[in-house]
């Protein structure tokens, strides 16, 4: 399968789509530790005091994720899992599923698609996926900051049960808590991670230093997970926090961000940076790796089916 050139097959948008939310799922699976470690990280500090050393409960990466399996049981690791794939299922399948039908509207139909019409493109389906995915962001977020004490200390006890509390505590708009910030994220997650996988891509073709195969597709993968890392960062942190913040503890997202450069400084917004680079280059390699195979394998049992013997 991955032998087959790329000009030999031309995935429709379904297969696109489905493969986007199907190999985005996976990744999350293999990930997902790295992820809950992320929001601990993120969120440490914004109730207690930064000077207070002794208040720093979770310390690196690996030492957050000791820390939660010592106190808290390794299925802590998977707090929010369900609300996760939900959310990759329908967010993933939009901003990457559409992704290459979104660029070829905006290049017209032309044969190279510029670096404009990929950015918009991008953008859009960032935005897109955002509007249609927010409340199962939100309650993932819930649940990876949600430490596991007794069941009856715990704010949510299901997936579904904090859809309802949280519509039902604080409006249905509670649901789309975080929006604008995460539009945000997104738009510039979408662009580094999926625009600068697509350049390399393309780069390593032309350039004929590697062929549209595997280790083409993890190198473009793992480059495109690091540049997103340093430049979404800040907003990502912004999110988390304010995403998970009680009712009235910030007014906006803005709020929430000049709240963190007064009270913890600049560096802040960079706490869990080693988890958001392990997972995030680690995620993009999964799930472009497993997207492309996706797609060939789809289309060549397509072409299978179709054809008869």
């Amino acid at each position: 399968m991955v032998g087959v050139k790329r000009t030999d097959l031309a995935p429709t948008a379904a297969v696109k789509v489905i493969g986007a939310g199907t190999a985005a799922c996976f990744a999350d699976l293999v990930t997902f530790p790295l992820d809950t470690a992320k929001v601990r990280l993120q969120i440490q500090g914004e109730s207690k005091a930064v000077k207070d050393s002794k208040a720093i409960k979770y310390k690196g990466v690996f030492g957050t994720i000791t820390t939660m399996v010592r106190t808290e049981g390794a299925r802590s690791l998977y707090n929010g899992l369900v609300a996760g794939l939900q959310r990759q299922m329908s967010f993933a399948s939009v901003r990457i599923g559409l992704y290459d039908s979104v660029k070829q509207f905006y290049n017209k139909g032309a044969e190279h698609a510029g670096i404009g019409s990929r950015l918009l493109a991008g953008c859009t389906t960032g935005a897109m996926a955002v509007a249609l995915a927010q409340p199962t962001d939100v309650v993932k977020v819930r649940f990876q900051a949600q430490a596991n004490g007794s069941s009856g200390n715990r704010r949510y006890q299901g997936t579904m049960q904090a859809y309802k509390t949280i519509a039902k505590e604080e409006g249905v708009k509670g649901l789309w808590k975080g929006t604008s910030p995460n539009i945000a994220r997104n738009a510039i997650v979408n662009c580094t991670e999926l625009v600068t996988y697509d350049l390399i891509k393309d780069a390593l073709l032309k350039s004929n230093l590697m062929s549209d195969t595997l280790p083409c597709h993890f190198t473009s993968a793992f480059g495109a997970g690091f540049c997103t890392t340093v430049i979404a960062s800040p907003v990502d942190v912004v999110k988390t926090r304010y995403m998970n913040s009680a009712q009235g503890q910030y007014c906006s997202a803005l709020n929430c961000a000049f709240t963190m450069m007064k009270k913890e400084g600049p560096t802040a917004f960079y706490k869990g940076f080693m988890p958001s680079f392990l997972r995030l280059g680690s995620w993009n390699v999964v799930m472009f790796v497993t997207y492309e195979q996706l797609k060939r394998g789809m289309m060549i049992a397509h072409q299978n089916w179709a054809t008869p013997v």
